[in-house]
């Protein structure tokens, strides 16, 4: 449904931090799934850890949550930028290794003027690898240098 390049569009996130590659379904004020490709040439594996490679949890919950950044835009929220408010609920039951391509489901569970609430899961093939809920606000504010 969304390329990297159409993603780019919508997020101001850029390598090494786009964490979404593609966006396969989106149902405004819904849902929303998106995939992340993990491979060995993420920077993040060279510390973490070099002899055992495993995808930061906060950087699951940091592309479950850029998913709904695309989907409160296309939901309909005014703002340029998206930042987090909370994080709730955040369960890791498996390790994320080099090769697994992550499925990121969220929903919304609720909206009020430019604050958005979502759960979202991340899927190993069918199995659930992450979940978490967590809320963000819709701002005017440009990410920009200096």
């Amino acid at each position: 449904m969304m390329n990297s390049r159409e993603i780019q569009n919508i997020l101001p996130h850029r390598f090494p931090f786009l964490l979404v590659d593609r966006i396969t379904e989106i149902q405004p004020n819904a849902k929303a799934v998106g995939i992340k490709n993990v491979t060995i040439n993420e920077p993040f594996f060279q510390g973490h850890f070099p002899d055992y490679p495993i995808m930061p949890g906060v950087l699951v919950i940091e592309a479950m949550a850029q998913v709904s950044g695309i989907l409160a835009s296309h939901s309909g929220a005014k703002g340029k930028s998206v930042f987090f408010m909370s994080i709730e609920k955040a369960k890791f039951r498996k390790p994320i290794i080099p090769g697994d391509q992550l499925r990121l489901e969220v929903n919304v569970l609720q909206h009020r003027s430019n604050v958005w609430k979502f759960s979202g899961q991340a899927f190993v093939d069918t199995r659930l690898v992450a979940e978490a809920e967590f809320t963000a606000m819709v701002t005017e504010e440009e990410l920009k240098n200096g």
